[in-house]
């Protein structure tokens, strides 16, 4: 009796010892406030908790409150620093390579592939991210994709009109689904034996939740859709290799790259890229038209100012239905600065984060190697003091005027309210929705073109009214519940009169 009395109080101290340990890490310095949660599972479950698009997170905001603009906690079964301060995070970016790398979850390389270009570092990053180039480049978009993803886009809005009804975010995934995919490896889903969309699906519905593995979970459904639509992606290469056909599209690229002698490309990393490079571009532009869909329908003042500006490209030209221009898309101020505030309040990318690969200061306090750091970027996006009432969607905050040769910043009074003025920078201290660093989102060019497009074509040939869903919520990445349904008719076509029904969008 006494010698187990002895075992349970020596079991009682190992783990009163390992609680204690987990919840106060050893520094060779003083580590930022925090809690380290509970043992192995840390804050994990709150840092997953829905929360509504218009607030900075819950998670967030309450340790900020109470331990400032960097504190500590423990994700996923790692500890983590988390910076809302942009000095801060500037420094990170800066020095990535040096104090910082790139980092994932082992669960989310997992479902991207370990060969994915998220895994790779260095060299032969650079390398993979000059592929990429290749095919989203601003030249290659200039000289090739513009017309394509004209077309494409006129061709689905045409679609949807003819439907009457469609669900947005859905809609606009299909559109750059297609065209992308057959961009990438010449696929094209009516066509193919194994469907590849589905099991995107089920990768995406998956992609951010809690890595339990066994079948039931959305985890598990994640890892087998990845499967699923990887073989479809091999089985392509393997089609392409032993046919004598050229296609012009980035998988031929790709096997010109893995057959030279000296290369860093194998099969399986290209299969990967292809993958990654699908989800990456069709899963954010959609979410990102879904949202400026949204936004147009609840600001009619953002509406007519994009009217405006759009039928004034109209206007301009010889023939009013031509394909769009590269010039006009670079003259279409106002529309640049929808989607930057667009994606400001969009946050798509709940963080950011950096493996701390040598012991590092930051603001006083040491974060040893080995920890990770996570940028937050809805912090920067939703500051009062950058951006004058940060949770209103107004694009005119985005203008800026030139005085005498140097840029300043200045005051502009639109629906009663005031902005300060905000410089369009594609990523600065204050402004991240496409990443920073080296880092920074290599198709950012490309999803700007799209939701360009997209506008251009909606405000001057369509009008549309909202008729269900619209709800955003957040866990932690965006999600849209009940979608975001439309009836959608082509101007010419409608025989409304101009006093329509107040819901009735008109562009």
């Amino acid at each position: 009796m006494r010698s187990f009395i002895c075992f349970i109080a020596i079991v009682v101290i190992w783990i009163s010892h390992k609680v204690y340990r987990w919840g106060n890490p050893k520094s060779k310095g003083v580590l930022p406030p925090g809690s380290m949660g509970l043992p192995f599972v840390g804050e994990t479950i709150q840092f997953f908790s829905p929360h509504r698009l218009y607030d900075i997170p819950p998670f967030i905001s309450k340790r900020v409150e109470r331990y400032g603009t960097l504190f500590r906690t423990s994700l996923v079964g790692r500890p983590v620093v988390v910076s809302t301060d942009p000095e801060t995070n500037y420094y990170i970016f800066q020095q990535e390579g040096k104090y910082f790398q790139c980092w994932y979850t082992e669960s989310f390389i997992e479902i991207l592939g370990q060969q994915s270009v998220l895994a790779y570092h260095g060299v032969i990053h650079k390398y993979l991210k000059n592929l990429i180039l290749s095919l989203v480049s601003p030249e290659n978009l200039r000289e090739k994709l513009l017309h394509e993803m004209d077309g494409s886009t006129r061709n689905y809005l045409q679609a949807w009109s003819n439907h009457g009804e469609v669900d947005v975010k859905e809609a606009a995934a299909d559109m750059i689904f297609e065209y992308f995919a057959k961009k990438l490896f010449s696929y094209d889903e009516t066509k193919a034996c194994k469907k590849l969309r589905e099991n995107y699906k089920a990768f995406i519905d998956g992609l951010i939740s809690f890595p339990l593995n066994f079948p039931g979970t959305a985890y598990h459904a994640c890892l087998q859709g990845r499967k699923n639509a990887t073989e479809v992606i091999k089985d392509a290469f393997s089609e392409r290799r032993s046919s004598k056909e050229i296609h012009n599209d980035f998988m031929n690229y790709l096997l010109e790259e893995v057959n030279k002698e000296e290369t860093f490309l194998t099969e399986g990393i290209a299969v990967d890229l292809v993958f990654v490079l699908l989800f990456a571009t069709y899963e954010t532009t959609s979410a990102g038209i879904t949202l400026l869909t949204k936004f147009l329908s609840d600001n009619p003042a953002v509406l007519r100012e994009l009217t405006k500006e759009h039928e004034a490209i109209l206007r301009s030209r010889e023939k009013q239905d031509s394909t769009i221009t590269w010039r006009e898309y670079k003259s279409m101020t106002f529309t640049h600065m929808v989607i930057n505030e667009t994606v400001r309040l969009a946050n798509i990318v709940p963080g950011i984060f950096r493996r701390v690969i040598k012991e590092v200061e930051l603001k006083g306090y040491t974060v040893p190697a080995g920890w990770v750091v996570m940028v937050c970027p809805s912090t920067l996006h939703l500051n009062p003091d950058k951006y004058g009432d940060p949770l209103a969607f107004n694009p005119w905050r985005w203008e800026w005027r030139r005085e005498g040769g140097t840029k300043e910043a200045h005051v502009h009074l639109r629906c009663k309210e005031l902005f300060l003025g905000q410089e369009m920078h594609a990523a600065s201290k204050d402004f991240m929705a496409f990443g920073g660093g080296v880092r920074l989102c290599v198709g950012a060019d490309f999803a700007k073109l799209q939701m360009a497009i997209y506008l251009h074509y909606l405000v001057t040939k369509y009008r549309w009214t909202v008729i269900k869903g619209g709800d955003i919520i957040r866990r932690p990445g965006l999600v849209f519940p009940n979608g975001l349904h439309v009836e959608i008719s082509e101007k010419q076509k409608c025989s409304e009169p101009n006093d329509a029904k107040e819901k009735v969008i008109k562009a």
